[in-house]
């Protein structure tokens, strides 16, 4: 008798009937983020194999074609219809490939480009017996001031790792706001958080603070990453699923063809709200909203400086486009339960980050407030909840990204004998002892700060506008009046570089290689363009507003 039931367990299991499908995944719509993971891969057996000698061109090389490929990859797409008529969802379900995720992803990528260019920045310090030397580290692994430390600053060992690092950050960066299902945006949000811990540790100067910066936020964007895995434990419990068309039809009721397991728990308010309140906590975490900001100065402070402005720049355009969608695609119809929620922290976020800006001595965490404050002024085009909405937070976003960047870069030229003069005192007399460097720095200056025939200007107008139109008009009231009090700080800062006397023992300004040049260059021609001619842009944003469902 047993023979027979093996037997027939046998037949059962080889059964060719029951296939199991293979996966459809669309290559060519997801060549921007291919390139970029395969380049990252290349960097890291580059790492294993190539001379040390050689690493640093090879790894510069490597990453500069990948991001020109993968971002003339985004400007295919977009251009073959991908972004609007031909808009989808790709790989079984888990990529959106839309307006939205294009332009965000082209963003990111020209970011981390002029990033890299920052990165790669080889002139700023003196030589170090003989080899030229960057921001990174000599040998991160070994203790700050010990005797292997010396011995591989006096071998000319260079952190060539930081490439692959980054190139990893932007791939992740590239999922993140055009993931289309929970499990993808976790994965995503892990695989480009992972290589910013590790960066900010990499500090060539000042490597205790560099390295307790990367503590402090490797731990709370632990606590982060964990809220928002429980939030999708939880949404998954009462959706019965992580697509984010799923979700959102139980939300709205629409639901057919329920599974009876999970009949009992789906629809469960309960579940929905606590669930979407925590993947929401993720997000602001990300973004350097209040009350999840307090990572932020500290973390700005001590990175290294290239690795602060490519992480305030692409870190809040992927978390913001990621929250867009989440809001847009998946929960708007608990439009009426999120938003009020989203117009304190904006308000607070906007308040808290103008008026703590004000007591900074440091310019790398003034500019840090100002990115909180920022993410403030974001949050009102978030609330809006329209087609404007969505295209004035892309448009603020792309603008916002290239200030930062250039800002920072001009941070890494000014210089005394401990390496960058980050305290505001040093940068008295500027204007006066490098009058161009110090103009740049007020060009990006009063972008922050909103003046008109600037950047800032052009996308507080966008996200202000649809906020006003979305009826959120007491939100940009307090927008404004947060607007007057940055402006303050800002032409403080100006007021201190040129009407202050130099003082004689004051920093130099370091003469960079072109790599920072253009970084600089960038960031001053995107300020200006945006600002004076902004209707193209604004255009292209508006036509990038609309997400697939």
């Amino acid at each position: 008798m047993s023979t027979t039931v093996v037997h027939s367990l046998w037949t059962t299991a080889a059964d060719p009937i029951a296939k199991i499908p293979a996966p459809k995944i669309e290559y060519g719509q997801l060549s921007p983020t291919l390139i970029v993971v395969g380049a990252a891969l290349v960097g890291v057996l580059i790492e294993a194999f190539v001379p040390r000698k050689s690493r640093y061109y090879a790894q510069v090389f490597v990453s500069v074609v990948a991001l020109c490929a993968a971002f003339a990859a985004v400007v295919a797409l977009a251009a073959d219809g991908y972004g609007t008529t031909k808009a989808h969802i790709a790989a079984m379900g888990a990529i959106a490939v839309d307006g939205p995720s294009l332009f965000l992803q082209g963003t990111i990528l020209l970011a981390g480009l002029v990033g890299l260019f920052t990165f790669a920045e080889r002139r700023l310090d003196p030589a170090a017996h003989g080899n030229r030397v960057d921001s990174f580290a000599a040998q991160a692994a070994s203790v700050p001031g010990s005797d292997s430390e010396k011995a591989a600053v006096k071998a000319g060992f260079t952190t060539t790792e930081a490439f692959p690092l980054l190139l990893f950050a932007i791939a992740g960066m590239l999922v993140f706001p055009s993931a289309n299902d929970l499990l993808t945006l976790f994965v995503a949000l892990e695989v480009f958080s992972l290589p910013l811990y590790l960066l900010c540790a990499l500090a060539r100067r000042k490597r205790l603070m560099s390295q307790e910066a990367a503590v402090k936020y490797f731990l709370l964007g632990a606590f982060a990453s964990a809220f928002t895995l429980f939030g999708i434990a939880l949404l998954y419990g009462y959706a019965g699923s992580v697509s984010y068309a799923r979700i959102a039809q139980v939300v709205d009721g629409t639901v057919t063809n329920v599974d009876p397991a999970l009949a009992n728990t789906m629809g469960n308010d309960a579940l929905l709200l606590l669930g979407s309140a925590l993947i929401v906590m993720g997000l602001l975490f990300k973004v350097g909203a209040v009350p999840f900001h307090m990572w932020t100065p500290d973390v700005y402070q001590g990175a290294p400086t290239p690795v602060t402005g490519f992480m305030a720049a692409a870190t809040k355009v992927a978390a913001f486009g990621a929250l867009l969608r989440l809001l847009y695609v998946v929960l708007p119809g608990m439009r009426w339960d999120w938003r009020p929620v989203m117009w304190a922290v904006a308000i607070i976020t906007m308040l808290g980050g103008a008026i703590i800006a004000i007591t900074q001595t440091d310019i790398k965490r003034l500019l840090a407030y100002s990115s909180i404050a920022h993410a403030g002024f974001i949050l009102a085009g978030v609330i809006a909840t329209s087609k404007d909405g969505v295209s004035s937070v892309l448009f603020y976003l792309a603008g916002y990204s290239f200030v930062t960047i250039g800002a920072f870069a001009v941070v890494t030229l000014v210089r005394d004998a401990g390496g960058e003069a980050t305290h505001l005192s040093k940068w008295a007399g500027l204007g006066r002892r490098s009058p161009l460097v110090a103009a740049v720095f007020a060009v990006f200056l009063l972008a922050f700060a909103g003046i008109p025939l600037t950047s800032g200007f052009a996308g507080k107008f966008a996200v202000f506008k649809a906020a006003a139109d979305g009826g959120a008009a007491p939100l940009v009231v307090v927008g404004v009046i947060s607007s007057a009090i940055a402006a303050f700080f800002y032409i403080r800062v100006i007021v201190l570089m040129f009407f202050s006397e130099p003082k004689p023992e004051g920093p130099t300004v370091a003469v960079p290689s072109p790599l920072t040049m253009a970084a600089i260059a960038v960031g001053v021609a995107v300020t200006l363009v945006l600002g004076v001619a902004p209707q193209y842009f604004l255009d292209l944003a508006s036509q990038a507003g609309v997400f697939v469902r």
